[in-house]
């Protein structure tokens, strides 16, 4: 196999980064047709194709967004040896790009990446989002892998995978002082007011059915879209919170917050959504493996 073009690499990396065909020949003072057939040979020889034409938007093919990370690697290598042999230190990094639900705890998000945030080769790249917003990004390849809540709904053009991650019990958890002795859950939803996550969480939907069950109408003293802001008014003994404990491992450790009852039938489950590539991020492989997601549900 004839070696790599670098000069086509580098075209194509600028590109890429730039979005605009006419921008990137502006900036290294080419011609677009000589930019173009720079390009060409390039796909010709990898023997695929690393962009596709949306009106007159260039966006990366599968293929093209795993070169550009490569070719990211690469000139980064070239920075590091200029670095090196200039006396300056530097450490060439990979990337892994990772969405999570706007609602996701911090924990959870915290413990599936901590195998990859110590390592020193790694950038990771975190959005968060709505799930249609994420689930976009993960089609565009502008994401590797999403962390959401629920399965999301599959179709022959759009293969999602949903690796399960584990599920946690959701439980009512509260200030020492405001629990006191009482364990029992129907006791406890009709004797203080209850923060709940907002209507579109599936713990939601158990809560609401929980209660029907008991025939009891909670006092709702809040309705949270967001798990930090619902663990800050527990802290603030506005109510007991309707969480899963690895939303609120720091405060029960400390005694800040004690879990008063779990919630029999209701759990969060959580999922690394992927897409089905021919060039995963190989990353991901550390960030699946099973010690790894035990690790992510351990509560310290």
């Amino acid at each position: 196999m004839a070696q790599l073009n670098y000069n086509h690499l580098r075209y194509f990396w600028a590109v890429a980064h730039e979005g605009n065909l006419t921008r990137a020949a502006e900036n290294l003072n080419v011609s677009q047709s000589a930019l173009s057939i720079q390009i060409r040979k390039l796909e010709q020889q990898l023997g695929h194709d690393l962009f596709e034409r949306r009106g007159k938007q260039l966006v990366l093919t599968e293929a093209g967004r795993v070169a550009l990370d490569h070719a990211d690697t690469i000139f980064a290598t070239g920075d590091e040896l200029l670095g090196t042999l200039s006396e300056r230190s530097g450490t060439v990094r990979r990337v892994i790009r990772v969405g999570a639900l706007a609602t996701l705890s911090r924990n959870f998000q915290l413990g599936f990446l901590r195998p990859v945030l110590s390592r020193p080769d790694v950038e990771v790249i975190l959005r968060s989002g709505g799930l249609a917003d994420l689930l976009r990004e993960l089609e565009a390849l502008r994401l590797d892998v999403a962390l959401i809540n629920q399965v999301p709904p599959r179709d022959a053009a759009t293969l999602w995978i949903s690796h399960k991650l584990g599920d946690q019990q959701v439980s009512l958890v509260g200030t020492p002082q405001r629990i006191g002795d009482t364990q029992d859950v129907k006791t406890l939803l009709v004797d203080h007011p209850i923060i709940l996550p907002s209507m579109e969480s599936g713990i939601r939907t158990g809560f609401d059915a929980l209660a029907d069950r008991l025939g009891v109408r909670p006092r709702i003293a809040a309705e949270v879209d967001d798990m930090a802001m619902l663990r800050l008014m527990a802290r603030e003994d506005v109510g007991l919170a309707v969480v899963p404990p690895i939303v609120v491992n720091d405060e029960l450790a400390s005694g800040a917050l004690q879990e008063a009852s779990k919630l029999p039938g209701l759990q969060e489950t959580f999922y690394a959504v992927t897409q089905l590539r021919r060039f995963p991020n190989p990353l991901l492989k550390d960030l699946l493996k099973t010690d790894v997601l035990q690790n992510a549900f351990q509560l310290v």
